[in-house]
């Protein structure tokens, strides 16, 4: 039977002693003993009696989360999605994996990703038709949140792999600003693009997750503090009241599925009735154009990362990563600085915006998930905000005519996390009407 309890329910079951962790753990890994042949989001999993000993007092006491198999365990292999790890144990947790575990959460397994979070794809299915696509590369996480398995997992998005994938499997997917959850000890695809980001049921258990695991270490250059979120008394965030928000039209619209320009239509309209403003916004074209040096900087990065495989393991790399690292190659570095010089520039430009909205409004992809395991769909549409590093969110916005999940994306300004999700509680009640 599907688990339906969410992280912040499950907290506050288990602080009020009304839920004992172990049977919350083993729900759940009865559900996943149940799903997993079909599903096949994890490439290992945690036993119940390890589960169990992992179990302390915390915010997170005993909530089973997965972890993308590109974030460093030691107590499960991280094998990046490809042949050349497959039997590798890291020594040391990923920060963000330390963080879990000193505030009582519970490693529940390593879910599937693409080959070093990148487009050649895994085994595992859609959790709501096994016929399609579950996204990509955050492939694992969002289907094991989607089919009821686990309350909260941990993706990474460079381009789209946490917004398309949780749009894909019916879920919330959120990528904070860039550098607000640290990425150490995470295998990296672009160090410029690469976020850490996370998958629940609802706003209220995304903020509450990234409450708790966001960066607070002021010492580290690389990374920012977001400073905490405010809830109330059983841990809902509360939401902006009549938030004025922007419905970009963008180059990429022609693109969207007759379902997905519905889904959005209907999305204002009930945003709209519950008081929110909604007025139509038309970006420059240098903000579009700007993929191109998305793309140049992170095969350049991809290329440096990558230079030991393709030196030594070249025939165990997938064509997709053998590509990457080619065209990398073919940059030059005037070029890589210009590309990172105008990503700075973006990031500051686009603030202004954000003077006269509380967020963005548009499609999360191009529509339902696509009907194949060879692909995991378009992430064009989430590259714009990877390559800004400004936060993303994605929220179940209704079905397709096929009764696969579509959703919208909200975006908002670079470190104002807190009001973009205070945005997306707003949406999400809305949208619930």
């Amino acid at each position: 039977m599907k688990n339906t309890i969410g992280l912040t329910e499950a907290c506050n079951l288990i602080s009020a002693d009304e839920l004992k962790p172990i049977d919350f753990l083993r729900a759940c890994f009865d559900r996943a003993n149940e799903v997993e042949p079909v599903l096949k989001a994890f490439v290992s999993r945690a036993s119940l009696d390890s589960m169990t000993k992992q179990i302390k007092a915390g915010p997170l006491s005993g909530i089973p989360i997965a972890v993308k198999d590109i974030i460093n365990t030691v107590d499960l292999p991280t094998t990046n999605g490809s042949p050349i790890y497959k039997d590798k144990t890291p020594a040391e947790d990923a920060t963000i994996v330390k963080k879990i575990r000193s505030l009582g959460g519970v490693i529940f397994g390593k879910s599937v990703t693409t080959e070093f979070a990148w487009r050649n794809p895994g085994p595992t299915t859609n959790p709501v038709n096994a016929e399609y696509t579950p996204g990509g590369s955050s492939s694992g996480s969002a289907a094991s949140v989607g089919a009821g398995i686990v309350p909260l997992a941990l993706g990474s998005q460079t381009q789209g792999s946490i917004i398309r994938p949780a749009a894909y499997c019916g879920v919330v997917g959120y990528k904070a600003s860039y550098g607000a959850v640290s990425k150490l000890g995470a295998h990296a695809l672009s160090y410029s693009l690469d976020h850490i980001g996370f998958f629940t049921r609802s706003v209220d258990d995304m903020a509450f997750a990234f409450n708790n695991l966001k960066n607070s270490d002021s010492s580290d250059p690389e990374l920012i503090v977001i400073p905490d979120l405010v809830f109330g008394a059983t841990k809902e965030l509360p939401m902006l009241d009549k938030p004025k928000i922007a419905l970009l039209e963008t180059p990429l619209d022609h693109m969207m599925s007759d379902d997905q320009k519905q889904a959005l239509n209907l999305a204002v309209q009930k945003l709209e009735e519950s008081g929110a403003i909604v007025q139509k916004l038309s970006l420059p074209q240098e903000y579009w154009d700007a993929i191109q040096a998305m793309n140049l900087i992170l095969e350049s990065e991809a290329a440096e990362i990558h230079a030991h495989h393709t030196e030594h393991v070249n025939d165990s790399l997938s064509v997709h990563i053998q590509g990457l690292v080619t065209r990398g190659l073919k940059h030059n570095a005037p070029a890589y600085v210009a590309a990172k010089f105008l990503q700075k520039n973006l990031r500051n430009s686009i603030a202004t915006y954000f003077d006269s909205f509380d967020a963005f409004l548009m499609a999360p992809a191009s529509g339902e998930a696509p009907k194949s395991q060879a692909s995991t769909g378009d992430p064009i549409f989430c590259a714009l905000w990877s390559f800004l590093g400004t936060p993303s969110i994605t929220i179940p916005a209704g079905k397709s005519k096929n009764g696969l999940p579509l959703g919208i994306q909200l975006i908002g300004n670079y470190r104002c996390d807190a009001k973009l999700l205070s945005v997306a509680k707003f949406s999400e009640s809305a949208l619930a009407k």
